[in-house]
């Protein structure tokens, strides 16, 4: 439930940047807004997110050939660490394009003052504390999905025993 959670976390925090490029202010950013996209993500460690995507992406590659290739299960596990070391740094476009994204949205000097406010000493804070506030969050989240699936269910109990149907 809690690598659900994060994964919805992440999910939503990708969806908060890339949602809006659908209705890009700049479809054409340039080169330099880019670059100070990149190193505003940079400062903000966004690649932590997905730091793991090629090795997470070939375990589940594998899991879906080993299910309809039981026979070689013994060959595509000794090959899963082969092809993840081949394909690590794919991952960077996720980082590119999260990069672009804020770029098409963002002019240039909004871009700088961004990059700037996250070198001063309260932007530091908020890159620091981030991690430990979604930590909290996602714990916060786990509980409560927990108590209000309770809830749910007491819902359908009682919905269905005025139906005279016990479950």
């Amino acid at each position: 439930m809690k690598k659900t959670i994060y994964a919805i976390l992440a999910a939503g925090f990708v969806s908060m940047v890339a949602g809006p490029a659908l209705a890009q202010s700049n479809p054409n950013p340039s080169a330099a807004a880019i670059a100070t996209a990149k190193e505003i993500l940079t400062d903000k460690h966004i690649q932590e997110l997905y730091k793991e995507a090629v090795p997470s992406l070939v375990e589940r590659a594998k899991g879906t050939l080993v299910q309809s290739n039981l026979n070689y299960q013994k060959d595509l596990n000794e090959l899963a660490p082969k092809v993840a070391k081949e394909l690590i740094g794919g991952e960077q476009e996720i980082g590119d394009q999260i990069a672009k994204i804020y770029a098409s949205r963002f002019s240039e000097k909004e871009l700088k003052d961004i990059a700037a406010w996250y070198k001063s000493p309260l932007g530091k804070k908020v890159i620091e504390q981030e991690p430990q506030i979604f930590a909290a969050s996602r714990v916060y989240m786990d509980q409560w999905a927990q108590t209000f699936s309770q809830k749910i269910i007491d819902k359908f109990r009682a919905e269905m025993k005025a139906r005279g149907k016990a479950i």
